[in-house]
């Protein structure tokens, strides 16, 4: 039986989820460093290499046009995130798992949000909610998977139930509602940063999927 790189892929799921939790002026800013994305793990799948070329392509030419206009990309990207995950008045791409569970929802507090706090209560995890951030926010989903995944990496007792506990979790959560999440960015921010951050982000987690149901 093949195992996971559980390391890599836990460091992969945390740099994802810290990207979309905060914006790029209060976090690292190595997504734009075009060699970042040139060590990025892509786990052999065709998927992923195709979304970190992707991400190389858009840095390249992203820095290009900034030292062209002297903009500050960093700000740029911070800009961004704060129209598509923040406001005022709202998020035009709300980042909470409830949003996209039914239609016309208008607030992201809901069901989605309590299972993600029981599973952050079980997994001995506590929300630093600085941010006042819900606990379906993509990002922490991401970042509870980098957990799990660094718990995994040490292949504790218990480890196939956990590993179907993982694939459950995937199903019914991040992949479950990424597509049309990706969806809204790409439509608020065409070619924009986040848009290839969430598409990196889909093939990471079909990946992992499918090399959990080979397990």
């Amino acid at each position: 039986m093949a195992e996971i790189p559980w390391k890599s892929l836990s460091e992969a799921y945390g740099f994802l989820g810290n990207s979309l939790l905060a914006p790029m002026t209060m976090t690292a800013s190595v997504g734009l460093d075009m060699h970042f994305w040139e060590a990025f793990p892509t786990f052999e799948d065709q998927g992923i290499s195709n979304a970190v070329a992707a991400c190389e392509r858009w840095t390249q030419a992203a820095s290009l046009r900034a030292e062209e206009s002297d903009e500050d990309l960093i700000e740029r990207c911070a800009v961004e995130y704060t129209r598509l995950f923040i406001g005022p008045p709202s998020p035009l791409a709300p980042p909470w798992e409830t949003m996209y569970r039914a239609s016309n929802v208008s607030v992201g507090f809901g069901q989605a949000t309590f299972e993600m706090r029981q599973l952050l209560r079980e997994a001995g995890l506590e929300l630093r909610n600085e941010n006042r951030q819900y606990e379906d926010h993509m990002g922490i989903e991401l970042l509870y998977l980098s957990d799990r995944c660094r718990w995994l990496s040490g292949d504790p007792v218990g480890g196939v139930d956990a590993r179907q506990k993982l694939a459950s979790f995937i199903d019914d959560h991040p992949l479950d509602w990424i597509e049309p999440f990706r969806d809204c960015v790409e439509e608020q921010s065409p070619y924009g940063y986040f848009s290839h951050i969430l598409l990196v982000t889909q093939c990471l987690l079909k990946w992992h999927r499918a090399e959990l149901s080979a397990l």
